[in-house]
């Protein structure tokens, strides 16, 4: 029992020996290779030993969150993780003579780096880059950066809110040509959706689609040439709030000015029911236009749901017009004709006493009556008449030419009253505005109907 333990004990103090002979450090790594913080050789220029060979750099982008799509002013805020690779080959060492050590994280200006650049980014990302970068025994350096890039993205917004949208991130270097530094992407397409779908925490108001790499060249200012890497960003929008929010109500509000034709159009209420309703739509159209850019090339098709629906209301609010004036205009005819039946029933009550009225307006406008009394051929005089032959003649003269002017005020009058015959009529504006308002219901239902059927069909097919 005592040789086993004496024996295990041996064994750890050989251990320790072994041990202790082969600790290794990070620092020793790197005198190895005379990298320290005071070399500036390894931060000066490019990498390689032969100038006529190009940097190999390779890219790989993931999309961590879609933090926003701004239509208004045509910019695209993610948020994802870039990481780039090269290979400097002043950089290696066998990681058997350092204990096994295979790569070590150094401060990221202690080396030459790859200037990548997006070309569609239009403010710097507040966030610090990283301050590491990592090195491989093979000469192999990687460096990670998480970047909230805001970035251009042309919209289209034809189909809004059910549009697609596709909004590209273009890397290239800055000053290295094609011939210095040849730009390849790690992943394809499919592996860099998949893996961006595994890690993605927010997508805003939008669905991700997919992620599609593009490797290019670009000629620049100067006519060289340069490799790009495109990854093209497919994404969906969540069109359920904007149904449920807009088009919805900007549809109850046609339904209510349809079922207004029910109200009686004799008062006040429909008018200001309509207008009130073209009102909220115009509205409406006012929060459009806070979120749709006005740069677009094509009017969208949400713009046109809008103002034909605007349309629509306004022909109805014009129709109801007409017809309250119309209606108006038969109440005024009608208190017109009343008024002249008491006028010609006191007539005749005045006839009932025996005394003939003959009206004429110059005299007595006051009056419509004029009264020109003559004794009744029923009635016998109260008093002996005594008239001589000369007053006699002079009164019956005068008869017979007032005679005369009373038979050609009754042509005038009954020329008169023939033209109006029609129009005279009781209830005739009413009857035409209820023909009017009946014919534009069926006409406002069926473009209605029409137009709405064009929408549906124009937002699926495009």
């Amino acid at each position: 029992m005592m040789f086993v333990g004496l024996l295990f004990l041996l064994l750890l103090t050989a251990v320790d020996g072994q041990t202790s002979e082969r600790v290794c450090s990070y620092q020793d790594v790197l005198n190895s290779m005379n990298l320290t913080k005071n070399n500036e050789l390894f931060s000066m220029t490019r990498p390689v030993k032969d100038h006529t060979q190009p940097t190999n750099v390779s890219l790989d982008v993931v999309l961590y969150a879609i933090l926003d799509v701004r239509e208004t002013d045509q910019t695209f805020i993610p948020y994802v993780w870039i990481y780039v690779f090269w290979e400097n080959q002043y950089i290696s060492w066998n990681p058997k003579d350092f204990c096994g050590i295979g790569k070590v994280s150094i401060p990221a200006d202690a080396l030459w780096k790859p200037d990548l650049t997006i070309e569609e980014m239009v403010e710097k990302d507040k966030a610090p880059p990283s301050p590491y970068l990592t090195i491989f025994s093979s000469g192999f350096v990687i460096v990670q950066n998480d970047q909230v890039l805001v970035s251009t993205c042309r919209m289209h917004v034809y189909q809004f809110p059910f549009d697609i949208q596709s909004c590209s991130l273009s890397f290239k270097s800055v000053i290295h040509t094609s011939y210095e530094i040849r730009l390849t992407q790690t992943s394809n397409s499919a592996q860099a959706t998949e893996e961006s779908r595994d890690v993605m925490r927010t997508q805003y108001e939008w669905l991700f689609i997919n992620m599609t790499i593009t490797n290019t060249t670009t000629v620049d200012q100067y006519g060289q040439e340069q490799d790009m890497v495109i990854y093209t960003i497919n994404m969906k929008r969540r069109s359920v709030l904007y149904i449920v929010n807009f088009i919805l109500p900007i549809l109850f509000f046609l339904c209510l000015d349809l079922a207004s034709f029910l109200v009686s159009d004799s008062g006040g209420e429909k008018l200001s029911f309509k207008v009130t309703v073209l009102l909220a739509v115009t509205v409406m159209q006012l929060i459009l236009n806070e979120i749709l850019p006005s740069s677009s090339n094509k009017i969208p098709l949400i713009a046109v749901y809008c103002v034909g629906i605007f349309s629509l209301m306004m022909l109805s609010l014009l129709e109801t017009i007409v017809v309250m004036y119309l209606m108006e205009k038969d109440s005024h005819q009608d208190d017109e004709t009343d008024k002249d039946q008491s006028q010609g029933d006191d007539c005749e009550n005045k006839q009932g006493k025996a005394k003939f009225h003959i009206c004429f307006g110059e005299k007595k406008k006051s009056n419509p009556c004029l009264c020109g009394s003559v004794v009744s051929l029923d009635e016998t005089p109260t008093e002996p008449l005594k008239v001589s032959s000369s007053q006699l003649t002079e009164e019956s003269q005068g008869l017979e030419k007032l005679s005369e002017d009373l038979r050609e005020a009754l042509k005038t009058l009954t020329l008169f009253l023939n033209s109006k015959k029609e129009e005279g009529k009781p209830g005739y504006w009413t009857r035409m505005a209820k023909t009017i308002n009946r014919v534009f219901f069926i006409f406002y239902a069926t473009a209605a109907s029409l137009f709405l059927i064009c929408m549906f069909f124009n937002w699926n097919n495009v």
